[in-house]
């Protein structure tokens, strides 16, 4: 309950800014992260552990079942991408979809170090790329 408290806080402040938040920008993610390589492999329990998560952080903007149709999106005007679409993430690598986890974008905060250990942000992208595979 506490984390949905901090989320819905930090939505709500994201959407009171004044200037609007950078366009994302695929050439911001370095070349190194890019390359890198999940050493998760996808089990009933990385998922597991990776939908706690996205329940908390994440389902508020990209929705339940990562269609971009979260609680918030109306609001907050977002546009948020339907990664049950296969297209969605075929040009991403697994390292870049690390990386905007990791670091955000745009108006989505990061998933610090502090808040998430590196297997937990892999798990993430193991979920993510389930989207689509439905």
């Amino acid at each position: 309950m506490l984390k949905l408290f901090f989320c819905c806080t930090l939505c709500l402040l994201a959407s009171s800014l004044q200037q609007p938040a950078p366009a994302p920008s695929s050439t911001a993610i370095p070349a190194e992260a890019a390359r890198m390589v999940n050493p998760v492999k996808p089990t009933p329990e990385t998922l597991a552990k990776a939908k706690k998560i996205y329940g908390y952080d994440c389902a508020i903007c990209h929705g339940e079942k990562g269609d971009g149709k979260g609680d918030v999106v109306a609001d907050l005007k977002l546009k948020m991408k339907d990664y049950t679409d296969p297209a969605a993430l075929k040009d991403l690598t697994d390292g870049e979809l690390f990386y905007i986890i990791r670091h955000g974008r745009g108006q989505m905060p990061p998933e610090e170090v502090g808040r998430a250990k590196d297997e937990d942000v892999w798990n993430m992208v193991v979920l993510v790329r389930s989207f689509a595979k439905k």
